[in-house]
Order: C-alpha cells, then structure tokens, then sequence
C-alpha cells in the first residue's frame, strides 16, 4: 500500500466507529479551549473527540477538482495528544491505514 504524499490524502486514522475511540485528558480539554464542548464529549467520567458519521467530528472532508478526497483536521493546532504522537508513516499508521483502508476510501 503506497503512503500518501501528506496526511491530508488519507485521514484513515481519523475513521471509527467507537464513540471511545480518541481519548481526551485535562491537558487536550484545556488545549481545545472554546472548542472543546464543540468536538468532545464525556462518556462517564472520560472525556472523546465526538465521532460522526463513522469519523472524528473534527474531521473535514471535501472534494478536490479531481473528484478525490481531501481530509483535514479542524483541530489540527489544539489537537489531543494521541493525535500529534501518531506520525505519518508509523507502523501505528500503517496499521490504521491496513485496517480501515476501506472506510475512507481514497486508498484505491
């Protein structure tokens, strides 16, 4: 499977289902600022980046002029902490990218 160029031709670490699927801590929340209320919620006493429609809510999705996918994060400057440590190309990464391939689609 061939890396994308950048992160924004992928966005598969981004696809899930869980609702618990990026955790928040205290430091994300404070981080996130006027924000945080907007992408996270609490599942009891834990805080997640809200999903939807099978994707991090923070999760913009547009078409470039070529038909394909462009992903970006609305976050991206106040991301939480499990966001910035997962590196393109990462053996975390290509296991996301292994894994959920079909969930974003772009891979083809």
């Amino acid at each position: 499977m061939n890396l994308p160029t950048t992160c924004l031709g992928c966005g598969v670490c981004c696809f899930s289902n869980l609702e618990t699927y990026v955790r928040v801590n205290g430091d994300d929340w404070a981080r996130l600022g006027d924000e945080a209320e907007r992408v996270a919620n609490f599942i009891g006493n834990r805080a997640y980046l809200k999903i939807h429609d099978g994707h991090c809510a923070s999760l913009a999705i547009r078409t470039d002029v070529g038909g394909g996918h462009v992903y970006f994060c609305t976050i991206y400057d106040r991301r939480p902490q499990i966001c910035r440590d997962l590196g393109r190309g990462s053996p975390q990464c290509e296991a996301e990218r292994e894994l959920k391939s079909d969930r974003a689609g772009q891979l083809r």
